[in-house]
């Protein structure tokens, strides 16, 4: 089973094990517009929680993609270099940007779930 949780910067990290998939939310992706560009990490890179680990570029603005939790990079997802408008289309599945070792469970706790997410988004929006 997985968990998926999310920061304040609309990450989201889907944990399975001990292996976490990155993407933004799809309020972020509603926020940037057009995904035209994705600049994602090499395998095997290490991050710490809170680096900046990616960037996505849209129409409207390029923005940092921060690695919600400590650990390193064991896939990026290849499919965004052809086709980075999958952000779009499905931000929290098909368009994820890369996956991570979870270094430090713990790091977690600090993360909001889904409904305490959609509160958080909701808070923004009035």
């Amino acid at each position: 089973m997985s968990d998926t949780y999310y920061t304040r910067d609309h990450e989201w990290i889907r944990v399975d094990g001990d292996i976490g998939t990155v993407g933004i939310s799809e309020y972020a992706q509603e926020q940037l517009g057009d995904v035209v560009f994705v600049e994602l990490p090499e395998p095997g890179k290490a991050f710490d929680q809170g680096d900046e680990a990616a960037v996505v570029e849209s129409v409207k603005a390029a923005s940092e993609i921060y690695a919600p939790i400590t650990g390193a990079v064991v896939e990026a997802n290849g499919d965004l270099d052809d086709d980075p408008s999958k952000v779009n289309a499905d931000a929290e599945g098909d368009g994820w940007f890369f996956r991570m070792t979870v270094a430090d469970p713990a790091e977690l706790e600090d993360m909001m779930d889904g409904n305490a997410y959609k509160a958080y988004v909701a808070e923004l929006d009035d």
